[in-house]
């Protein structure tokens, strides 16, 4: 692996995640000011994903005809913009303003930086590398909570502004970062052709279950801990344990996926997190939920990993740039996070939360007897 290009593929999404992350301690106190509920609430959270998914295909097409870093420096414009109008932003108008033009710069950065990265990684080493890449991004969604509860302490103008001013950082570096050489005849395939494959789409099925039960998540648990007395530093606390579980995780998965492959850990990912989702309902203490918490995070960056690396794999099988596999990877996982987080709180003000995390579990479980039920070569095996 090229250690400057995982650092810097890294650092973007990691600032893209930061930024994202950063609304669950600040959730309560903003649905109390602009009397959101669990709706409003859900739509907040969720408005981010639906940028994303309006921006991904955009994101593949720019990556694939301009190269990956070029894409990537307007994706860090694209954050230091969203920040600075989340920053100062006084009207929920504009909060929701802010949270879309952060997650079109999601789209583009997350499909820039893993395009830059498979293209850079050798086969034997994708998995790792991606692991690496994914892992950065989750460190940057255990840090965002801390970014948010500092936000709640000293404002939110110096707390996201700084987040525009690390973008021209990452930027600054960007533009000296050399891209690898790609053969344009062995990845100038119609991204159709992805759409067609029976692998590809079994590697966005593994992404959609757990991406819509991580939308669930990020609604009803902020909302919980607030009802249980915690206060907006302590859920930053409890978010940043939980991702970091998942960012130790996520190179040790993906270097796994590089030796046993790919469909043993995913089916027993989803039968984890399936039965860890019905555990967030039970706790009547902020300990016991923090704790379940922590375990269900992890066990959803299982599967991400994994998934990613089955797209990258298939788009590189069937000649297409890496920047569309990713593209549509992003543009599914923004529906399904989006999806998790809007029909999460809806169902949840309707029937409650067990019905919320039931319904995610419940998919979650299905997807993973169907795994049962595939050979490695008919999902899609680790092997190129």
């Amino acid at each position: 692996m090229q250690r400057r290009l995982v650092i810097l593929a890294g650092s973007i999404v990691l600032l893209d995640t930061l930024f994202y992350a950063a609304l669950a301690p600040l959730l309560p106190s903003l649905s109390e000011q602009f009397s959101l509920g669990k709706s409003g609430a859900g739509l907040l959270v969720g408005v981010y994903p639906i940028g994303t998914f309006i921006g991904a295909l955009p994101a593949g097409w720019a990556t694939a005809r301009y190269g990956p870093r070029r894409t990537a420096l307007v994706a860090l414009v694209l954050m230091a913009a969203a920040a600075l109008v989340f920053a100062f932003g006084q009207t929920i108008e504009l909060l929701f303003l802010g949270r879309s033009i952060q997650g079109l710069a999601g789209a583009v950065s997350w499909t820039a930086a893993l395009a830059w990265l498979a293209q850079g990684t050798s086969i034997e080493r994708r998995g790792e590398a991606l692991g690496f890449g994914i892992g950065a991004g989750v460190v940057g969604a255990q840090f965002g909570p801390v970014l948010g509860s500092v936000a709640h302490l000293i404002g939110r103008g110096p707390a996201f502004a700084a987040t525009a001013l690390a973008a021209g950082v990452i930027a600054a570096v960007a533009i000296r970062t050399p891209e690898p050489r790609v053969d344009v005849a062995t990845t100038g395939g119609s991204p159709l052709k992805l759409l067609r494959n029976s692998r590809y789409l079994v590697a966005l099925l593994i992404l959609v279950i757990p991406s819509m039960a991580f939308g669930v998540v990020e609604v009803l648990v902020p909302l919980r801990l607030s009802e249980l007395g915690s206060s907006a530093e302590l859920i930053g606390l409890i978010f940043f344990l939980a991702g970091t579980l998942e960012a130790v995780m996520s190179p040790l998965v993906g270097r796994l996926s590089d030796r046993v492959g790919v469909l043993k850990i995913i089916r027993l990912g989803m039968f984890l997190v399936g039965a860890l989702l019905i555990s967030l309902y039970f706790p009547t203490s902020v300990i016991l939920l923090a704790f379940a918490l922590i375990l269900c995070s992890g066990a959803i960056g299982i599967l991400w990993v994994p998934a990613g690396k089955l797209v990258s794999l298939a788009s590189e099988r069937l000649g297409v740039d890496q920047g569309w596999g990713f593209a549509f990877q992003n543009s599914t996982w923004a529906l399904a996070i989006g999806a998790g987080a809007t029909v999460g709180g809806a169902l949840a003000s309707i029937g409650g939360d067990l019905l919320a995390y039931g319904v995610a579990g419940a998919l979650c479980a299905l997807v993973g007897a169907v795994m049962f039920g595939r050979r490695p070569a008919a999902a899609v095996s680790s092997e190129p």
